[in-house]
């Protein structure tokens, strides 16, 4: 008997103990002082050292999305099985990473990715501190400074579960400054006396709050998720509308039909800094560099014309967490090209009014083949050292083993950024003259109405404000 209630109270204590292990705050992570001890040479001595312990999790996170830049394989008509991710995927900013990696990579959790020549299956590539220092002197982006000696040694010591300030060091200067890329996310929400973000300025949320991982695959839809219409995140995964804890106004409740809460939560972007909403690489290496301000360049030589804008106000579109991508190779359809075609519509019962920033590009691509080029951009033989497209075009299709005719021309280009960060307090929330009446920010008709719902003659059977 004895024997058996000791058993018992053996499982009942490694129970405890496990779950306390599986549940730990950032209050009481594990004190690594005592157990990470240098002297370090280079931040990947420290990820040898963090392998001693955590090969599992190296293993886990070799297979996420932040590491591949890959989603999960899924089926697309016409295509077959394939991931959609950074690295095979377009954008009307720097184009396409690859032949770019030396400056694109950058902001990539590991440290040697140069070129395809790159390891991914090797852990001692992994970048550990850039998401899970907890001193706050540790950054790779966007310069690629690290730390070495005494310094290094304290980053390693610090390390906990990542901080706004881990996901910020990339996501908050993506594009290569303050709100460059995403227009609500900056530096800015680090300070929390701007109140830029209900969530983060306001309740002191870190990334983490919502961006939950399993295993190293973190919730949170990029290119990737948007592809494939999984991993998203909603503002109903918290806020339980069937328990009335949203809206208690029963004409408010029933928008969330048709509409996003982003829809009505986040009037703008960029309030603190420019966010770039235009980008012409067709007129790159004409003339030189022209500056907005002291920050910004209105027209810089290896770029061409940039178009930067404050307090944006986002453009609004059906849609139902899914969007077609324009991949290497895909023939060049319509005009302009749009990089993600947004999946959903007024009749799509899984549909909601939902807010992107609106970025138009311009961008180079191939004559003869109908496709985008992957220009090489940076190093020696990048457009940036010798404005020559050309030979830009030429080492840049070398590198996706596509064809280059020697013929090209620019072609206008449209991407819809997703809108989620910049929420504000409830009392700033969109009034309902917002989007009806004469001044009424959303264009009915454009989304498939006759008109303004509110007016007579104007719904829409199943998908509207649900009586």
């Amino acid at each position: 008997m004895k024997k058996y209630l000791a058993g018992i109270s053996l499982i009942i204590l490694l129970t405890v103990i496990l779950f306390s292990q599986g549940n730990k705050s950032d209050a009481d992570k594990v004190d690594h002082t005592d157990m990470v001890t240098g002297p370090f040479a280079a931040p990947q001595d420290v990820t040898k050292a963090c392998l001693g312990c955590h090969e599992e999790q190296a293993a886990d996170f070799l297979k996420s999305r932040h590491w591949l830049w890959l989603g999960d394989e899924f089926e697309i008509k016409g295509k077959g099985l394939v991931k959609v991710g950074k690295k095979n995927s377009f954008n009307n900013s720097y184009i396409n990473i690859n032949s770019n990696e030396q400056s694109c990579t950058s902001c990539h959790p590991g440290f040697g990715w140069k070129d395809s020549t790159f390891d991914f299956t090797n852990p001692e590539n992994i970048d550990c501190l850039i998401c899970h220092d907890n001193s706050g002197t540790y950054r790779r982006s966007p310069a690629r400074v690290s730390l070495t000696g005494a310094e290094l040694e304290k980053a390693a010591q610090s390390v906990g579960r990542p901080t706004k300030s881990n996901c910020g060091n990339c996501h908050f200067e993506s594009g290569g400054g303050a709100s460059v890329n995403h227009g609500g996310l900056e530096l800015a929400l680090l300070d929390d006396s701007k109140k830029l973000d209900v969530h983060m300025n306001v309740k002191g949320f870190n990334c983490t709050n919502c961006h939950k991982s399993e295993k190293h695959q973190i919730k949170g839809a990029g290119h990737s998720s948007m592809a494939a219409g999984i991993n998203k995140i909603a503002c109903t995964d918290c806020h339980d509308n069937d328990k009335k804890e949203i809206h208690k106004n029963k004409v408010l409740g029933k928008h969330l039909s048709a509409i996003a809460c982003e829809s009505c939560h986040i009037p703008d972007i960029a309030r603190e800094n420019y966010t770039l909403t235009g980008w012409d690489w067709s007129t790159a290496g004409l003339k030189d560099d022209i500056k907005l301000d002291e920050n910004h360049l209105s027209y810089a030589k290896n770029r061409g014309d940039l178009t930067w804008e404050k307090n944006v106000k986002p453009v609004f579109r059906w849609h139902n967490g899914k969007a077609d991508y324009y991949m290497l190779g895909d023939k060049i359809d319509s005009k302009p090209l749009y990089i993600n075609k947004l999946n959903g519509s007024i009749s799509d019962a899984g549909s909601r009014i939902s807010p992107f920033k609106f970025m138009k590009g311009k961008q180079i691509f191939d004559l003869e083949n109908n496709y985008l080029i992957v220009p090489k951009l940076f190093g020696d033989s990048g457009f940036g050292s010798n404005f020559d497209w050309n030979k830009a075009s030429e080492n840049g299709m070398k590198s996706v083993n596509l064809a280059y005719s020697g013929k090209y021309d620019f072609v206008e280009t449209i991407m819809l950024q997703p809108i989620n960060h910049f929420v504000t307090p409830k009392e700033q929330a969109a009034k309902c003259t917002k989007c009806h009446g004469k001044s009424g920010m959303l264009d009915w008709t454009e989304l498939g109405y006759p008109g303004d719902p509110m007016k007579k003659g104007s719904r829409v059977k199943n998908k509207l404000i649900k009586e």
